[in-house]
Parts: C-alpha cells; structure tokens; sequence
C-alpha cells in the first residue's frame, strides 16, 4: 500500500532566517512597493523559500512563513503576480513553482547509480523543462524497495549539494520491477544470421544464437533479454517470450501494451477473488427497479455504467423544471479498500482502449457483467436525482444507494433516431415515456450549459475501423449527435453534484482539474493572434468566455482550424488532484469524476467518499485512504498519460502498417505540427501525422517563428504555417515505429506580415527568455 507521509512545515529558524527589514519605497516604485515599517522577505527570500519548500508555496502558506498579515499580504499577493509576469514563478494548482521545477509528488524511473552506488533516476514524464535531470534517490530503512529499471512514485526535494544532482527523492510506492527486455520482430537475414529488429528505431538490430531461439519464427512479435554488449558486432540477445506473428489480429496494439508497460493480464488471485464475488441483493437499498432508467452508449460498448431518467418537475415552485436521474453502477459494492483487485485497479488506474481491445480496469466477471447496467437484469447502483429550473439552474440534488433494472440498452444513433422520427421497434415503445422526456430535460441543462459558457473547441475526433484481421479498413469522423451531448452533459452534472456533496460534509475526495493556460502559454497564444490581426487581453486572469469570442470571430474561416489548434496547444493538462482549483475548460468552481468507476479509479474512490460521507452503507473511505489521496492523484495522472499515449502510438502505427505498400504516393495533409527540426504533416483521410525534416524543404533558409508556428523562408519569406493544406509524398515507413516521412510538394506560401513579423515574433521569444532568466536583487528607491 502507498505510505502517507508528513508534510514538512518551516520551523521558526527558517522564518527568522529568511525574514529581512526592508525600509518602504517611494510612490511610484511598482506594484510591489512596500510598507514603510514592518519586516518584508525580499524577491530571492521568496523564491528560495518556495524553491525549498516545494509542498508549502501557496500564497497563504507563504504568507505565514514570513508572518504577513493585512497589507503586507496584498503587497505579497501584488509581488507574486509580478513574479508570475517576469516568468520566475509559475502557478501549479493552489501552489507555485519555480519553472522547470519538478512536482513534489512525481513518478521517476530509476536509471542507474552514482559513484556511491546510490540509485538515480529521472521524470517518467519527461518535458522540455525536465528531461535532462537527474534525481538522487534517498536511502530508506523502511519501506519500498526499488532497483534499476524500477518505476517509483517518490517525494521529491530540491538538494542542498551544489555538485549532485538537483533533487533528492523518497520513494513512496514501487509500481512493477522493470525487466531491461527488448521488444522486436524476430527474422532471418540474408547471411543467415538470426536477428531482433526492435520496435524502438533508437535501438539496433540484436543478433541471436540459434540456441536461444526458443520458438520463434519469421515475423513473430518477440521479447528478448539484452546480453552484455560486445565491442565488436551488434548486440547479442535471447528470446524470452513470443507474443505472436506481427500479421496476426491484435499484435499492434500489444506492442504499445508491452512498450508503456501496460498491465494486461490479471494475476490469478485478482481473477479468484472476482470469480468468488457473489451479486448484491436488495438488503439496505433503495428499490428503484420500477423506474425506467435506460442506457445510451456505442453500439459495440461492453461495459455499461451509467443510465439516465428525467421527468417533469411537479413541485409547483419549479414550473417547467425536471428532474434528472443518474445512475451509476456501484463498484464499491465489489471492490472493497486492501482487497486483490482493489490493490490492482490501482495499479492500472484506468481502462485502456484501443482500436482492436480493451484492457480493462477491473476483470470481466465485473466489468462485463456483476457491474454492468445490463438491460433486464437487477443491478446495485448509486443514483442522483437533480432538480432543474426551466432556465438550467440546479435548485437541489440528493445520492442514493439502489438497486435499478435498466429499461433498455440503446446506441447512440438509434436513440438519436427515435427523437428525429425514426423509432425502431424496441425505441417505439419508450419514445414518449423516456426518450422524448429526456431530450425535453436536455434542452434545459443546455440552457444552463450556455450561460456557464465552457470553453468551445471544435476538432472533430477520428475513429479507426478495422477488418477482421485486425488491419485497418477505413477512418471515419462519426457524427457528433445531440444523443452525446445530451450523456455528455448528465455526467457532467452528476459530477459537480458529487464534488458539492462531498464539500458540503468536508469529506476529503479526488478533484478533476483543470488548469488555466500559464502566463507563457498566454503570451504565445497572444503573439499568434497578433499575427492574424487578433488580440487578447493582457493582465486579467483569461477566462474560457474570453477564448470562445476569439473562436466565434474565426467560425467558418479559413484559418478555423488553425485557431482551434493554437487554442488547444496553449491549455493546460487536466489531472487528478485532492487540491481543488476548478476545471477551467468546463469553467465549474468544483468538479470531480463519480461517472465511471468501472473504468477510472478516481470515480470508485468518489464513490467510496460518498458512501462514507453520507452513511450510505458498507464499502465507504478508509482513513488509510484518506491520507494517501496525493499519491493515489499522482498515480492515477499518470497511468491516464500512459494510457493517451499507448493509445495514440496504436494508431500511428496501425496507419503505417496500412500504408506501407504506398511508398512514392502523393496526398493532401494539413500541417499538425511546426518545429525547429520541420514540419508534421496529419493526413486527415487516416489521422496519422508524418515528418518533413527542414532540410528537404528547398533551397531558402527557413526560420521558426515560435509565435505564428510557422517556418519562413529568409530571402523569400514565404513559408509553411500550422493548420495549413499541402500535397506531400510518402518516401519512408517505419511500421514497427508508427513513423512516417514525408516529402514537400506544395511550394512555399506568403505569410501574413512576411520578414516583419518574423522579426518581431523573435524579438519577443527572446525578451520572454530574459525574463525568465534569474536576476539579481532590484536598486531601492
């Protein structure tokens, strides 16, 4: 289990030390003028503390480091902003940090060691900021124990030692031991020889001994143990495992499983404990099988957990409100705190989905069946009834621990067709009992959905369908239905309900947030719009309302979808935290996931709270729990990126695979992507991006302009910029790899602004890294 741990506090020593007299400063001296009596930090008392205390740099906590009260907590609020705008602080959650700085909770793979035989490790989730650190694990007496090649969430610590690395780490939890394997396709060369091409391009071909062999043959997907490396000659290696032909259906996607260190296969007393779960019974529940809660999901959908209901409000205060209910399937019911498969739910966090599988949280025998909504059948659930005021408004909610019969398992467009005047058979006979009702209780939530004005991005997603070989037949935008949207926004409403409910019993829980952009995310999100005649506010804090007049001012332009990309880029990354600040892309103060606890962790943990909050039965929060919601937030953050991006690398390589017999063809792309090193070109007709290094881009010297994402030609000043159309051609395939390259056909284009506005966007990319760079203590006036 994750161990909690004590957060350190600064002790008296420290504030007396850091604390210094600055006298008060004329008027006019800036906003962070001081007070002419009284004690005052200076700019690098603060950004030490803060650089040291990684876990106590909220404002308030701040605050009371230094002992600031009344004005002098403006002045420091006035002082910490303008750091902020100077780029020497940046704000993460409720906490701020210097840029760069590592999270204090984070998940390290360990590495190696130093001369003292010490372990080190680096970021698991490495950025530009972060990638090239190093982190001295701790020595421990007690708890985990963890080696090289180990994934660890640990605590980490600025180092006091000028000479080592620059933080120090206390492992928290070891997630799996990491065997060092190489993953690859096993053929036979032309001289014979017996070889390993890895799936990591950065890695070179392995020989292997026909001894060691095993069973493998020609184009099987292998896993192989590195021997100790020659100094002559390629590698040398062992077949451990055979995980089948590349050819055959699912082996795509089980390179991404074994590349991300997926876990997929369930150790046999998860699957014990799951088979020996008997189905809960009506016993201390609401029996709510009477009402005809229904289920909307995708037509190939397995796991149903959620299931919705409304109806007309009668209570005469609420003219032509409704209620709404939502049901939730009740995994706690199952899955109790310590048990085998709560221990390996965390342990994956989340379900996986890829085009040809899913790799789910929780074992079939729940998530396909005991769990699941099925239609016809009594299932143990957590509902929410909400009221709804005739403008969206939600006037009250209250939880309940039932047990539902689902009134029938609907797709998304069949249900959608029913409403449109099209119902089949089985949607003929609940059209006007529970289709048109809810449709009607969705035409309310959106009115309260457009007041609270969330952010508006529009980019279609892409959806693979493939053979029965598991190869690629077609990609497809599906259409996005008022049937979504409709789920979309229930969910989003049972979600705040929990996030409110829980507040209200001061009931520690798991919040979904999302962060505003950073102040230099907004800076280059401003720099772009200048270059297209745009602007935006400097100074305010940005609110969603702002970003979506900008999208409306380019709605059906030609430069739409260019804007929709930059917008995207420049927002943060939603996570899992037990720190609330609010979910900026869907503009709620409060919000946490409750929704699906099949295939999240964050939502059973919600659900757990509630039940312990609201005295709702067995099955509620533990204090252990309780006390590791940091750790638990960090491990499910980062199983969710892994998840993303397993996903995503299935895709690239499922759409190599499908085009690695159309080496030389031309095609229309749009380009994704705009870096130093090239452009990435995106084939909207199968979703996949390919590269197109600068060089081959002709004979001018292009130039990256960070703020218009583009690359200029220098004698010319045409150029290539983000979200623009252009033919390429493919000239290069890396299946194995998901890589493609590509070759320039379209010529270069005038840019808005041409070599002006390339200077002036680099003018101030350079001012924004002075900024940033630390300085020395201000002259006082």
């Amino acid at each position: 289990m994750l161990r909690a741990a004590a957060r350190s506090r600064p002790d008296a020593e420290r504030r007396l030390r850091l604390a210094r007299r600055i006298p008060g400063s004329k008027k006019g001296g800036g906003s962070s003028s001081l007070p002419a009596e009284g004690f005052r930090p200076s700019r690098e008392d603060i950004l030490t503390f803060i650089t040291e205390n990684p876990d106590q740099s909220g404002k308030r906590e701040i605050a009371k480091a230094f002992s600031l009260k009344g004005e002098a907590r403006i002045w420091l609020k006035d002082l910490l902003r303008e750091l902020q705008d100077e780029g020497l602080l940046q704000k993460q959650r409720k906490r701020l940090i210097r840029p760069g700085a590592l999270p204090h909770v984070t998940v390290l793979d360990i590495f190696g060691r130093d001369s003292d035989g010490s372990l080190i490790a680096r970021p698991a989730e490495a950025t530009e900021f972060d990638r090239d650190l190093t982190v001295l694990i701790r020595t421990q007496r007690a708890g985990p124990s963890a080696g090289i090649g180990d994934r660890v969430l640990a605590k980490t610590f600025p180092s006091d030692v000028a000479s080592g690395p620059p933080y120090t780490a206390r492992i928290i939890k070891v997630f799996e031991h990491r065997r060092e394997t190489v993953l690859g396709v096993f053929r036979t060369a032309s001289d014979g020889t017996l070889r390993i091409v890895p799936v990591e391009r950065r890695q070179p071909e392995l020989v292997v001994e026909p001894e060691f062999r095993g069973d493998a043959k020609d184009g099987d997907l292998v896993e192989v143990d590195q021997a100790r490396e020659t100094r002559y000659g390629l590698p040398r290696g062992r077949v451990r495992a055979v995980l089948g032909s590349l050819t055959s259906e699912k082996a795509v996607s089980m390179i991404a499983i074994h590349a991300h260190e997926i876990p997929h296969i369930f150790p046999p007393e998860v699957l014990s404990e799951a088979e020996k779960i008997q189905a809960v019974g009506l016993e201390g529940r609401e029996d709510w099988r009477s009402v005809p809660l229904i289920t909307i999901d995708p037509a190939d959908a397995k796991d149903h957990d959620d299931a919705v209901f409304a109806e007309p409000d009668t209570d005469e205060t609420n003219i032509g409100g409704y209620i709404v209910t939502v049901a939730i399937a009740d995994v706690a019911a199952y899955v109790r705190p310590g048990s085998a498969l709560d221990r390996e739910a965390l342990k994956r966090g989340n379900s996986v989905y890829f085009p040809d599988r899913v790799v789910p949280m929780l074992p079939e025998r729940l998530s396909n069946d005991l769990c699941s909504l099925k239609e016809g059948q009594d299932r143990p659930a957590m509902a929410v009834r909400m009221a709804f005021s005739a403008d969206g408004r939600k006037l009250r909610h209250s939880f309940h621990r039932i047990t539902m019969r689902s009134a029938a398992k609907l797709a998304y467009p069949q249900a959608q067709a029913a409403v449109d005047g099209a119902p089949d058979d089985k949607t003929r006979g609940i059209l006007d009992t529970v289709l048109n009702p809810l449709w009607a209780a969705y035409a309310i939530l959106k009115r309260g959905r457009d007041a609270r004005e969330p952010l508006e991005l529009d980019l279609p997603e892409r959806k693979i369908l493939l053979k029965a070989d598991g190869t690629v037949d077609r990609v497809v935008t599906p259409e996005r239905l008022d049937a979504h949207k409709l789920i979309e926004e229930f969910m989003i409403q049972a979600n705040v309900c929990a996030a409110e409910s829980l507040e209200r019993k001061s009931q520690s829980l798991i919040y979904r947030i999302h962060d505003g952009p950073s102040l230099a995310k907004q800076e280059s999100l401003r720099e772009f719009l200048h270059t297209i005649g745009m602007s935006l506010a400097r100074g305010a804090e940005l609110r969603p309302t702002q970003i979506n007049k900008i999208l409306a001012g380019v709605h059906g332009q030609d430069n739409e979808t260019l804007v929709n990309e930059v917008v995207l880029r420049s927002q943060s990354q939603a996570e899992y935290s037990p720190d609330n600040i609010g979910h900026f892309g869907l503009n709620l103060r409060r919000y946490a996931h409750f929704t699906s606890p099949i295939r999240r962790y964050a939502d059973l943990i919600v659900h757990r709270a509630l039940i312990g909050a609201l005295r709702l039965g067995s099955g509620g929060i533990t204090p252990d729990e309780e006390a590791q919601l940091e750790e638990i937030s960090a491990l499910i953050s980062a199983t969710e990126r892994r998840a993303m991006a397993a996903e995503r690398d299935t895709v690239d390589r499922l759409i190599a695979i499908y085009l690695s017999e159309r080496i030389g063809e031309s095609f229309e792309g749009r380009i994704s992507g705009v870096t130093k090193a090239g452009l990435f070109v995106q084939l909207p007709e199968f979703g996949a991006d390919g590269f197109v290094p600068i060089s081959t881009l002709g004979d001018d010297y292009y130039h990256f302009d960070e703020g218009a994402r583009a690359l200029y030609g220098e004698r010319s000043g045409k150029g290539f910029r983000l979200a623009d159309t252009v033919q390429v051609r493919l000239v290069e395939n890396a299946p194995l790899a998901g890589s493609m390259r590509f070759e320039m056909l379209s010529e270069p284009a005038p840019l808005p602004g041409g070599r002006k506005s390339f200077h002036k966007s680099r003018r101030s990319k350079q001012a924004r890294q002075r900024a940033s760079q630390p300085r020395g203590p201000r002259r006082r006036r």
